[in-house]
């Protein structure tokens, strides 16, 4: 389980360590983590919750190195020579930065989740008023 953490701590999937031959499979991974009852156990729940926390902090430090990257921002048409921007790298791009957010805002939720504005205009909203209705007890028919 320490090789596993350390592999999802540095980006990889569990999946894509489950298949290694030498790793145990995924199914004995979730049963590992679903019987926390003894002490062993809760140790290997809490090293993977780390594991993960760790990953979502790997996925927010690549999105800096996938925006920076120019890399492939234009290609060189080889008959006319002229570079052109290069639209499918950008695409790209932005779908590895979405995905990278999107598992993050998972992981760690707190951190990286949607921050919900409970301001207006920068003051707080007012919290909701409640309101009670009695009901009157009607007469009875004779």
């Amino acid at each position: 389980m320490d090789a596993i953490c350390e592999r999802i701590a540095k980006g990889e999937s569990l999946v894509a360590i489950c298949k290694d031959k030498d790793m145990p499979s995924i199914s004995l991974v979730f049963r590992w983590l679903a019987d926390d009852e003894k002490t062993e156990e809760r140790e290997i729940v809490d090293k993977y919750a780390r594991a993960r926390e760790a990953q979502a902090e790997f996925y927010a430090s690549e999105i800096i190195d996938i925006a920076d990257d120019k890399s492939g921002d234009c290609v060189k048409d080889e008959e006319s020579g002229r570079v052109a921007f290069n639209p499918e790298f950008a695409a790209r791009s932005r779908i590895r930065i979405d995905a990278r957010k999107w598992i993050a805002s998972k992981l760690l939720p707190k951190k990286y989740g949607e921050k919900l504005d409970m301001t207006s205009g920068g003051n707080p909203l007012p919290a909701p008023t409640i309101l009670l209705a009695h009901a009157q007890p009607q007469p009875e028919a004779d």
